[in-house]
C-alpha cells in the first residue's frame, strides 16, 4: 500500500538525478531572445519540506524543484512529485528574492500542482510580478524549437535547448508506469518528447515555444530525452486548482487495454475489466467488449498504448453525474450502453502517522477498497510500522496491510474513528493499558493486543556515592620515562585538570608526574594500565584524604589531596524527548560544563542534545547530536525544566518559526526550524 515510483531504469522523475545528452548548437539570438524575455522572469525555484510515511512515522525530507509563475496573484505552476506531499514551501524567483508559499492544490493523476506565493513576505513589494503565459501543446510538431527552463539541482534558474522528438511519449510496453500516490499518470498524460537538457530540479520548470510561451511541464527524463506534459493539459488542471484546490473527474469503473495483435480487424479499445457494482458493470458492459464510441465521438482504433489517454481522457473530463452512451461490439454484434458517470474518488488516500499506536494508516477510498476485494470502504489500512512501537510489540504483531476492523469492539469505519477512539482511551492513563484489536490479514479475521498510553520511562538507579580526584590522566610509559629522564620510574602524568575538583584544590597542574600514592607505586607502565590510577581513587571512600608524590619539572613534589564525592553521574542526568520537534535532550555532564569553563563559555546556560530523530523537523533544521542548546528565540535555556517551558510556549504560540541558538565545538549557530502544527 506505499506510496511508489514505478519506473524502469531509465525513467526518472527530473527531480532526481541529472540527465546528460548532447549539448544543441547555439541558436539564433532572436529566437532565445524572445523565450527568455516572455519566461525566464517567471521561473521559481521551489524549496520544498515534504513528508511521507515510512517505519511507523511520518518523515521529513527536504528537495527542491521548478515552477513558473502563471498569475498576477502570485500562483505558481509546478509537479505533483514537487510539492504535492510538501507541508513548507520558500520560492526563489528570477530576482533572487526568497517568498514563503502554500499549497492551493495538486493533482496526482496528472502529476500537477498549484503553489500560491505569499505576497505580504515580499521584500520588493513595489515590482509587480512576472508572468508567463500558455501556448497551444496541440500545434507542436516533431523538430520545432523548444526550450526547458528551470532550477536544475536547485542551482539558480537556467535554460537549454531542444527539438521536439514526440508528442505522444509514454512509458513502453513491459516496462512499467510512473505512479504517484497510487495513480498512474500514463492514463491521462502524453509527454512531449524532446532533448533539451534536463537536470534533477527541473521538475516543474516550463516547456517553452520560440514566442515565450509555455507548451509543457518538464515532468520525466527518459533514457536522452525529456519528458513534458502537454500544456493545453496542464492549463486546464491550473485553472481548475487554482478555483478549487483539487480536480473533479468522472469515473465509470472499467479499465481498457489496446487491442491484441491478433484483433486487426478489430475497432475501438478493448475492456480488461469491469469493477463491481460500478456504473459500466451495472450498465451490463463484460470484459472482452470492445468500445468504439463515446458521447457519439469514435474512438481510434487503440493497437498501442499510447492511444489509451484518449479515451480515458474522454471519461475523466466528463462532468459527474451525466448520462452518457457508449457504442461497441460484443461477439459481433453491435450493442450500446447507458450509464450515468459518478465522481472519481482517489486511488489512494494520503496516510498520516497515528503516535500512540506506532504507525502510520490510511483510509479505504472506492477505487483501493475495490482493488482490495472489499464490500465496503470500512477500516484503516497499517501503511507501515514503527519497530519497538506498541504495534510491532503485540502478539501477533501489526504489519503494513492489515486493515483495523474494531478495536475494543468498537467498529473503527475510518482513521478519524480510530484516532477518536484513541484519545479518549489514553486520556487519563499513566501508563499503557491493553485493548483488544480486531483486524483482517489476507482475507483472514485475527485479533492481538496492543497496549496503548504513555510510554513507561525506565527509573534509572542512582549510583554508589563515589570518590572524585577530578583530573585526567596518562599512563607513563617505559619510553616516555626514559625521555624524561626517568628511566624505570612508573606512574601517570597529568593531561588535564577539571576546575574546582580536588585536584585543583590541591594545587596540582597539568604536566605533572605522579608516581607513588600513600606511599605505594603506582604500577603503571603499559598504555594498557591507563585505567589504573582511576581505579585507585575509585577505592577510597568519598571524603578521605590522600598523599601523592611525584615530580614537577624535574622536582620532588608531595601533594595532600582531599577527595569528594564524585559530581552526579551521566546516567542520573535529567533527559526530555519533544515528540514535536523530535530531538532528545540531556543536562550538560561535568565533562561539557568544565569544558564550557576553559573556553569562558557560561556553564549555567545550555542543555545538551543527545539524539536527534532522522527525517524530523528539528533534523531538517540542521540540530545534531552534541549541540549545545544556549537560547530559544532569543532566550536563555539554562536547564531542561527550561528546555521542556520554552518548547511547550513555542507550541502553544504555534510560531511558525523558531530559533534555536546553539553552540557547535568551539562556533555558535543559528537554526530556523519550521514545524508544522
Amino acid at each position: 500500500m506505499k506510496r511508489s515510483f514505478h519506473h524502469a531504469a531509465f525513467l526518472l522523475l527530473a527531480l532526481a538525478a541529472p540527465l546528460k545528452a548532447e549539448a544543441p548548437t547555439a541558436p539564433p539570438n532572436a529566437e532565445i531572445t524572445q523565450a527568455i524575455t516572455h519566461v525566464f522572469p517567471a521561473l521559481v525555484r521551489i524549496y520544498v519540506v515534504m513528508e511521507e510515511g515510512a517505519d511507523g512515522r511520518m518523515k521529513k525530507m527536504q528537495s527542491s524543484g521548478s515552477g513558473t509563475i502563471i498569475s498576477a496573484e502570485g500562483h505558481v505552476l509546478t509537479n505533483h512529485h514537487v510539492a504535492g506531499r510538501g507541508t513548507r514551501f520558500v520560492c526563489t524567483l528570477s530576482n533572487r528574492e526568497e517568498i514563503d508559499a502554500t499549497l492551493v492544490g495538486t493533482d496526482a493523476l496528472s502529476d500537477l500542482a498549484i503553489l500560491k506565493l505569499d505576497l505580504s513576505t515580499r521584500r520588493f513589494k513595489d515590482q509587480p510580478l512576472a508572468v508567463a503565459t500558455f501556448g497551444d501543446s496541440d500545434k507542436l510538431k516533431k523538430g520545432d524549437v523548444v526550450f526547458a527552463m528551470g532550477s536544475p539541482g536547485g542551482l539558480s534558474q537556467s535554460v537549454t535547448r531542444g527539438i521536439v522528438a514526440n508528442t505522444a511519449l509514454i512509458v513502453p510496453r513491459g516496462m512499467g508506469g510512473l505512479v504517484l500516490d497510487g495513480e498512474t499518470v500514463g492514463e491521462l498524460v502524453r509527454w512531449i518528447g524532446h532533448d533539451a537538457v534536463i537536470f534533477g530540479g527541473n521538475s516543474g520548470g516550463p516547456l517553452v515555444n520560440p514566442e515565450g510561451q509555455i507548451v509543457g511541464v518538464n515532468e520525466v527524463g527518459i533514457a536522452s530525452l525529456g519528458g513534458a506534459i502537454p500544456s493545453n493539459l496542464a492549463k486546464k488542471v491550473a485553472a481548475e486548482l487554482i478555483e478549487k484546490g483539487t480536480v473533479t473527474r468522472s469515473w465509470i469503473g472499467l479499465e481498457v487495454q489496446p487491442l491484441l495483435r491478433s484483433m486487426a480487424d478489430r475497432k475501438g479499445v478493448l475492456v480488461a475489466s469491469v469493477w463491481q457494482g460500478s456504473p459500466a458493470a451495472e450498465a451490463g458492459i463484460e470484459p472482452g467488449d470492445f468500445i468504439t464510441h463515446y458521447e457519439g465521438t469514435a474512438l481510434p482504433d487503440c493497437h498501442a498504448p499510447e492511444d489509451l489517454p484518449i479515451f480515458n481522457a474522454m471519461v475523466l473530463n466528463t462532468a459527474p453525474g451525466t448520462k452518457v452512451t457508449l457504442k461497441g461490439v460484443r461477439n459481433g454484434e453491435e450493442k450500446t450502453w447507458e450509464m450515468v458517470t459518478v465522481v472519481r474518488e482517489l486511488t489512494q488516500a494520503k496516510e498520516s502517522e497515528i503516535r500512540d499506536w506506532g504507525i502510520t494508516a490510511r483510509d479505504f477510498t472506492r477505487i483501493s477498497a475495490l482493488e482490495n476485494s472489499r464490500e465496503s470502504t470500512d477500516g484503516v489500512i497499517v501503511h507501515t510500522v514503527r519497530a519497538g512501537g506498541p504495534s510491532a510489540e503485540a502478539k501477533p504483531a501489526l504489519r503494513e496491510g492489515d486493515v483495523i476492523l474494531r478495536v475494543g469492539g468498537t467498529e473503527m469505519k475510518n482513521r478519524d474513528a480510530l484516532l477518536s477512539f484513541t484519545q479518549q482511551f489514553v486520556a487519563d492513563l499513566s501508563e499503557p493499558k491493553p485493548v483488544l484489536v480486531e483486524f483482517e490479514r489476507d482475507q483472514q479475521k485475527y485479533v492481538t493486543v496492543v497496549k496503548l498510553g504513555p510510554v513507561e520511562q525506565p527509573v534509572k538507579p542512582r549510583s554508589a556515592e563515589k570518590a572524585w580526584f577530578g583530573a585526567a590522566s596518562q599512563v607513563i610509559t617505559d619510553d616516555i620515562a626514559s625521555i624524561l629522564g626517568i628511566p624505570g620510574k612508573k606512574g601517570v602524568r597529568l593531561t588535564r585538570i577539571a576546575p574546582e575538583s580536588p585536584a585543583a584544590a590541591a594545587d596540582l597542574k597539568e604536566g605533572d608526574l605522579l608516581l607513588k600514592l600513600d606511599g605505594s607505586v603506582i604500577n603503571a607502565r603499559r598504555p594498557e594500565d591507563s585505567e589504573v590510577f582511576a581505579e585507585l581513587i575509585l577505592a577510597y571512600p568519598p571524603d578521605a584524604k590522600l598523599e601523592i608524590e611525584g615530580l614537577r619539572d624535574g622536582k620532588p613534589m608531595t601533594w595532600q589531596v582531599s577527595l569528594a564525592p564524585r559530581p552526579v553521574d551521566d546516567n542520573e542526568l535529567h533527559e526530555h524527548r519533544d515528540d514535536l520537534f523530535e530531538f532528545t535532550a540531556r543536562e550538560l555532564s561535568s565533562a561539557q560544563i568544565e569544558k564550557a569553563k576553559d573556553k569562558g563559555h557560561d556553564p549555567e546556560i545550555g542543555v545538551a542534545v543527545l539524539k536527534v530523530e532522522p527525517n524530523g523537523w528539528a533534523a531538517l533544521g540542521g540540530l545534531v547530536p552534541e549541540d549545545i542548546i544556549l537560547t530559544i528565540n532569543g532566550e536563555a535555556t539554562s536547564s531542561i525544566d527550561s528546555l521542556k517551558s520554552k518548547l511547550k510556549a513555542v507550541s502553544e504560540a504555534k510560531a511558525k518559526r523558531v530559533v534555536f541558538g546553539i553552540r557547535r565545538g568551539p562556533r555558535t549557530h543559528f537554526l530556523e526550524i519550521e514545524p508544522r502544527w
